[in-house]
């Protein structure tokens, strides 16, 4: 790793951030009549050089004088996202010079109809009428306008991506009415998920789906966690049987979840769907047989096409396979700054800072650890990393780079000790595991026992 590349400024990355900032602002006071109209302006001219281009600048002229319509809304949601693609773009490029990984070519994608255009038209819709209403304007009547169409949309299956996003953006937004009485406006945030579910209503490019058969060598596991859902994800990196070049694969799971579930009992929902949980546990390689693998890297997970294999520690594989893995292209819709999370391996830096903000050095660079995010659903801790010698993690960007803890080698007792995010994902005879899954395995007995009585009457 080349870490000082990470401190170095990114050429133009602050001018196109600057762009997306401006055309938030207008959507913060509505479309239908935007009083800033340089942020239209400006995103127009960002995208001067592109196919955009005339679309775009259409659709900035016919917003500004208030007589914009759907699909100019559209055009300025792709330019939007355009602008966070290249964000995006110029941030990986930076992290593949930094590893020294190479990156594979995005693949042909195929444009497919859904069967049903009438509701992903109909959700159209709803999201210009919120566009035109800007975030300060939004009501319970707006809000609830949504329902209909978010229950026809759930019950697709073809656009169940186009569903929850709405479902969850819904939810968010009736929480904050009125839009007038907000005192502060998740702007950015608002934006990519209205720029996002606009696109989404579009005809979808399918990725390419083929099958894999080789050996599944996990790095580590990031669980990220909701009142109502857990996912697991799981970086791992792929060798194929045919001795071709590795490389970084994901395997995930999303479950729903009652609220009362957390911390290390999140696993009990997690690992019948996921026999490569188990793997992770006990320090295993999976033999995959004929898996289901997109162009991005990730593979649709079937237990009945994986069986465990070798020991394979995850530190060998992180200082001896990791850094030959090619990197999967990203989809062009998935081109935000945001989902950025590379597996690295780093060692011999020096530590900074208290556990509640660690910082790893390397020769004077400085690299931001986000202690914040590990869950506590596993044995690592801020302490963990902080008296560490070696990490796996997944470096970030959010206005800069940061560092995730993955898994660190820390010293106990006078012995070198792995210690990983996910060690009880698989299960656990560590004394402070075993407690928090008795509980959990408490709570869901009294809610099961609570729903049946429900049914019985």
């Amino acid at each position: 790793m080349r870490t000082d590349l990470l401190t170095d400024p990114i050429a133009g990355l602050d001018e196109a951030l600057a762009v997306v900032d401006a055309f938030d602002d207008v959507l913060v006071a509505g479309l239908l009549r935007p009083q800033k109209i340089a942020g239209l302006t400006e995103l127009a001219e960002a995208v001067a050089g592109s196919p955009l281009a005339s679309r775009v600048a259409e659709a900035a002229e016919k917003t500004a004088a208030g007589a914009a319509g759907e699909e100019h809304f559209v055009s300025l949601a792709a330019a939007r996202i355009a602008v966070f693609g290249s964000v995006h773009d110029a941030v990986l490029a930076r992290l593949a010079e930094a590893t020294g990984r190479p990156s594979e070519e995005e693949s042909i994608r195929q444009v497919s109809e859904t069967d049903m255009p009438n509701l992903p038209a109909a959700a159209r819709s709803w999201l210009s009428d919120l566009a035109r209403a800007g975030w300060q304007g939004i009501d319970h009547d707006l809000i609830s306008a949504s329902a209909q169409v978010i229950s026809a949309l759930l019950a697709e299956p073809s656009l169940r991506r186009l569903a929850v996003l709405l479902d969850g953006f819904a939810a968010e937004l009736a929480a904050s009415c009125p839009g007038a009485a907000l005192e502060r406006v998740p702007v950015r945030r608002w934006g990519d998920l209205w720029s996002r579910g606009m696109l989404l209503t579009l005809p979808a490019a399918t990725p390419a789906i083929g099958t894999v058969t080789g050996r599944l060598l996990p790095l580590g596991v990031d669980l990220l966690e909701h009142s109502t859902a857990a996912q697991a994800q799981v970086h791992a990196v792929f060798e194929p049987e045919d001795g071709s070049t590795p490389r970084l694969v994901r395997a995930s799971v999303t479950v729903p979840k009652p609220d009362t579930i957390i911390g290390a009992g999140i696993w009990q929902l997690l690992r019948p769907h996921l026999s490569l949980l188990t793997a992770i546990s006990e320090g295993r390689s999976m033999d995959l047989a004929e898996m289901p693998l997109t162009a991005e890297g990730d593979l649709l997970w079937q237990d009945e096409l994986a069986r465990l294999g070798e020991p394979a520690d995850a530190f060998s594989t992180a200082r001896v396979a990791l850094p030959k893995a090619v990197t999967p292209a990203v989809a062009p819709l998935d081109r935000h700054p945001v989902r950025i999370a590379v597996p690295v391996f780093l060692e011999g830096y020096g530590i900074e800072g208290d556990e509640d903000a660690l910082t790893f050095t390397f020769a004077g660079n400085h690299l931001a650890v986000e202690t914040d995010r590990i869950p506590a659903a596993g044995p690592l801790t801020p302490k963990a990393v902080a008296s560490s010698s070696a990490c796996i993690g997944l470096i970030r960007w959010d206005g800069g780079f940061r560092l995730q803890p993955l898994a660190v080698e820390t010293t106990v007792r006078k012995k070198t000790t792995a210690v990983h995010a996910g060690a009880w994902a698989g299960g656990t005879t560590d004394k402070a595991g075993v407690k928090a899954e008795k509980a959990a395995t408490d709570a869901a007995a009294v809610l099961r026992e609570r729903a049946g009585r429900l049914l019985r009457k």
